[in-house]
């Protein structure tokens, strides 16, 4: 039987729209024998995701997904994800709480500049569209649109939301290392997502990718929604030339996302359940544990 998989996707926990049952309910119905969760800087998702994967019968994957800034180039956001952690593991738990206190004063700056600019919003109305423990901008450009103040999502980023624009406000990172080495010493794999997408050419991701590794980053998103064949194949070259293990995931946001799907993005991936294996061996924790 064809095994496939996906290691990147997200709940309404941080900025999907699907719950974490609801996740899993839809991977077991397309036919996937994995899912990791990889919600942005929350855990809070995992347990209803572990729980639903032992009801439906279906491998669940603990996942994170960090975001950090690298000092070299145009010093773009990187993310780093995080699969088959210990959720529990005190290290982890700590740099989520100065993740959380870290954007909690962004959001606040961010509804202030708004107000200010004529687009009254607060941040009470912000945190009960997200639902869940992240705000996100994504969640700031929902609530725009709801208020009438923009016409799409995409118009909310472009005038209000993206560097530059009155709503904007920088975030503060955690670096690359300091992610890298939390989700080791949380018995995680950690896994650099979707290179293509911080403007680096491929001498620069090669660099990026050689620093990382010196951190102890074990693989790199080789399989992706939005990739071409030809970045497909660039980040398989890139993979073997810096001794990286090849991972991927559609990231799914539900209808945050809509052209991209569960599982097969844009109906250009199909993940073999051994790029699971392979990244597994370099966990301490691997899966959600079975149903008994």
């Amino acid at each position: 039987m064809n095994q496939t998989i996906d290691l990147h996707t997200h709940s309404y926990c941080s900025d999907g729209t699907f719950s974490p049952e609801g996740l899993v309910i839809l991977a077991k119905n397309i036919g996937l024998s994995a899912i990791a969760l990889t919600d942005h800087d929350t855990l809070n998702g995992l347990e209803l995701f572990c729980e639903a994967g032992k009801t439906h019968g279906i491998e669940t994957i603990p996942g994170i997904e960090f975001a950090a800034q690298w000092e070299e180039a145009h010093h773009p956001e990187i993310h780093i994800v995080g699969l088959g952690f210990h959720p529990n593991t005190p290290i982890l738990q700590r740099r989520l709480a100065e993740i959380r206190q870290s954007r909690q004063e962004r959001n606040a700056r961010m509804v202030k500049q708004l107000t200010a600019f004529g687009l009254p919003v607060s941040l009470e109305e912000i945190e009960h569209h997200a639902g869940g423990e992240i705000v996100t901008r994504a969640h700031f450009a929902n609530v725009l649109l709801q208020k009438h103040f923009v016409h799409s999502r995409n118009e909310a980023f472009s005038r209000y939301l993206s560097p530059g624009c009155p709503g904007y406000v920088k975030r503060e990172f955690l670096s690359p290392r300091i992610c890298i080495e939390t989700i080791r010493q949380a018995g995680g794999v950690a896994v650099l997502a979707h290179p293509t997408l911080y403007g680096l050419d491929t001498a620069q991701i090669i660099r990026l990718c050689e620093e990382l590794r010196e951190y102890g980053l074990v693989g790199i998103e080789c399989y992706y929604a939005t990739y071409t064949a030809a970045q497909t194949a660039n980040m398989e070259k890139i993979a073997r030339q810096t001794h990286l293990l090849p991972s991927g995931g559609s990231d799914f946001h539900g209808d945050n996302k809509p052209d991209i799907r569960l599982g097969t993005g844009k109906g250009n991936l199909s993940i073999p359940y051994c790029i699971w294996e392979r990244l597994r061996e370099h966990t301490a924790n691997g899966s959600c544990p079975a149903a008994p």
